[in-house]
Formats: structure tokens, C-alpha cells, sequence
């Protein structure tokens, strides 16, 4: 049994444990990370690609802003859509934020890149973790390395950020969660394609939802709502193009999407889920570990950011001896995370359709007063683009 000892092992590599990793040592704090999956596949995870105004500082101010600041495409605000109704919502008009496009992957590589050259601990492609102790001020994980040895790291304290199906969320005894699962997916479509946009089109039509996004300036990111236990497959790239032209309104008022070629597909089933409380002993929970929301609002990568950057400070002042901003930890974390629980939710039933008409009245009742209302807008704008940290 080979042992390490650290002051915070992380369990989970994505960008939620990387950045974790990183805000640590910039306040002298070790740590180990543990992650099941490959180096290669945690990057190249095709997940989020829009960041608040808040994640671009955050990033920025800890020295992960270089490429983010050359590369991101700012957009102030997006279009909502309906059938022959395009809007375009102006958030740094209404609010005086923008959002960034930058891809899940470009983070992490730029994470990895950091983390690498800073010479972080990360223990990649492990079996069997399990988490120890947790009520005590030593806890502990133990896990099976990429070379079979079983290896344990003690530690001060433990953050889970290791999504819905890792060992940290079921650590926690009398847990409370909730949970809404959707009757619709996300049909995800990256096509080697301009964008046929200058900024994200979110649109309601009688098919189903859809939208329109974008990873570059030569590749650009789709979704359709589909039923749930889609398989992939079943659509011929001709079915999609024209599922998208029809939703995303080919030919309304003169705009054209061009289509290209595609170079992945998958399903992405819907679902709104929290757990509480996000810290029990010395576990601590980020990220999806302790949250999940529809990707509608763009809030998954940025809610687990800010999840992070309270986390830090949080643990770095536990480790000196003062518990207060840890023990705050929970309720402080779980303020934001509702509210973005909830703008997730509320952009969801807004897009997407049902078969009942009465929903379809509600909706498009909804989408005029967004597009027609300035402090509706504004509101719209106020969640989309970012709440403060520690909200």
C-alpha cells in the first residue's frame, strides 16, 4: 500500500478539480487529484462553450486568461426566435455584461497545460476510489493506480468533483436531493461549418426546439429537441440539416444556415438535480458532484466555477485554522445554485414544446414579453450573462 500525504486531494480531473487545483496553489495550498478517465479523454470532453462575465474574470485574473483573451468570441447578448419572430436580446445593453464562447475543452487544455508545468500531482485512470474518514481531520482516498498498486492519499480535507456518478456525492450520509427529469433530449450535432450567426439562436417552433452555436470560426455546434432514447443513428445527416433549417427559420427575412459536414453526434437527456448539503465533515462537494441543470441557461461549467472560487478561500482559511468561511460553504454555494436551478428550468419550458396547446400559448405569451419588455429583458439578460460569485 503506498501512501501520500497532501493537504486537499481532489477527486476529479475535469475543469471543476483543475481550477480547484490551481486556486489552491496560489495560496500555497497542495493538493493530489485522482481522476477515472484518461488524461486524452478529459480533454477532449465536448461539453460547455459559454462562459459569464464573471468566469472570464476569474479565469483572467489567475493567469488562465492568454488564449481565453486572444481566442474567446465575445458576444453581447442572443437571439430568441419563433416562427417568422427573430429578437435579439443586447445583454451588455441591458445589464452592461457580455458572455464569452469558449469550449469546455479549451479550458481544460489550458488547465492541464498549467497544472503540467506547475508539476501537480494528478493520478489518472484509477479503479476503486473510496473516500474515508470524512468526519475526521484526516481523511482519506484509496484507489487502484493506472499500474494496479493499491495507493491511499491522507489528506486535511476531500473535494468531490467528480460528477453525478462518482464515489463524493454518496459519501455524504443523510443527503436530500431533487430532482426533474425532462420528457425531451438534446440532439448535440459539431459540424466542420461556419457559423451561420454572429451570436446564439435560441428557437421555439412548433417541431421542437433548437439552437444554433457556434465552437469557432470554422465550427459550429447544433441541438434539436428530440424525444428521450433518441439513438443518434437513426437521423441521416439530410434529416438533420433540414430538421435545423426548418426550426432555425432557413429563409425567414433572408437568412440562410449553411450546412457542412458532420463530425459528431450525441444525445443529451435533460435534468435538473441538487443535492444538500455540499460539505459534510471534510468532504466538499463541486461542480455536478452536487448540481446538474438543463443546458438551456448556460449555467453547468460556470455554476461549477463559481462553485470553486468560493471553495477555495474557504479551505485555504480552514487549513489556518479559522472554519468560518468553510462552514458558510453550503448555504453560500447553494444560493447561486438555485437561482440558476431555477433560470435553467425557466429557459427550458419556455423553448421547448409540448403536445399540450395550452403550453404553446403559455410560451409564446412568454417569449412576446421577453422580447417586448425591457425589465423582462433584463432579467433574462441578468441570469444569462452571470450573477456575481457568491451570490
Amino acid at each position: 500500500m503506498a501512501d501520500e500525504r497532501t493537504q486537499v486531494v481532489i477527486v476529479g480531473a475535469g475543469p471543476a478539480g483543475m481550477l480547484l487545483s490551481h486556486l489552491l496553489a496560489a495560496d500555497g495550498v497542495d493538493s493530489v487529484v485522482v481522476e477515472t478517465r484518461s488524461e486524452e479523454y478529459v480533454a477532449a470532453r465536448i461539453r460547455a462553450g459559454i462562459l459569464e462575465q464573471s468566469s472570464v474574470d476569474l479565469l483572467t485574473e489567475v493567469g488562465l486568461g492568454d488564449r481565453l483573451t486572444r481566442d474567446a468570441d465575445k458576444h453581447r447578448g442572443i437571439y430568441l426566435q419563433w416562427p417568422e419572430e427573430r429578437h435579439h436580446l443586447d445583454f451588455v445593453d441591458l445589464v452592461g455584461r457580455a458572455v464569452y464562447v469558449y469550449g469546455q475543452t479549451e479550458i481544460q487544455k489550458d488547465l492541464i497545460d498549467a497544472r503540467r508545468a506547475a508539476g501537480q500531482v494528478v493520478h489518472y485512470e484509477v479503479t476503486d476510489t473510496a473516500l474515508h474518514d470524512i468526519e475526521s481531520d484526516r481523511p482519506s482516498v484509496t484507489f487502484t493506480d493506472s499500474e494496479g498498486r493499491a495507493r491511499t492519499v491522507v489528506a486535511d480535507a476531500i473535494v468531490g468533483c467528480d460528477g453525478s456518478f462518482g464515489p463524493s456525492r454518496a459519501a455524504i450520509p443523510a443527503r436530500e436531493s431533487w430532482d426533474r427529469t425532462y420528457p425531451y433530449s438534446w440532439f448535440g450535432i459539431l459540424a466542420d461549418v461556419a457559423p451561420s450567426t454572429d451570436e446564439l439562436i435560441y428557437a421555439w417552433h412548433p417541431d421542437g426546439f433548437a439552437l444554433h452555436s457556434m465552437r469557432s470560426e470554422s465550427v459550429s455546434r447544433f441541438y434539436l429537441q428530440v424525444p428521450n432514447g433518441t439513438d443518434p443513428a437513426s437521423w441521416s445527416d439530410d434529416q438533420i440539416w433540414d430538421a435545423l433549417a426548418a426550426r432555425l427559420g432557413h429563409g425567414q427575412n433572408g437568412w440562410t444556415l449553411q450546412p457542412g459536414q458532420i463530425t459528431d453526434r450525441s444525445v443529451l437527456p435533460m435534468r435538473s438535480h441538487v443535492s444538500t448539503p455540499m460539505r459534510h465533515g471534510r468532504l466538499f462537494l463541486a461542480g455536478d458532484a452536487a448540481h446538474i441543470v438543463p443546458p438551456t441557461g448556460a449555467k453547468g461549467l460556470n455554476l461549477a466555477i463559481a462553485d470553486v472560487a468560493l471553495l477555495a478561500p474557504a479551505l485555504t482559511a480552514l487549513l489556518k485554522g479559522d472554519p468560518r468561511l468553510a462552514d458558510g460553504y453550503s448555504e453560500t454555494a447553494l444560493r447561486r445554485v438555485w437561482r440558476c436551478t431555477h433560470f435553467s428550468w425557466w429557459m427550458t419550458t419556455m423553448l421547448h414544446t409540448t403536445e399540450d396547446p395550452f403550453d404553446t400559448q403559455l410560451q409564446l405569451s412568454q417569449l412576446r414579453w421577453v422580447t417586448s419588455s425591457q425589465h423582462a429583458a433584463a432579467g433574462l439578460a441578468e441570469n444569462y450573462a452571470g450573477l456575481p460569485i457568491g451570490f
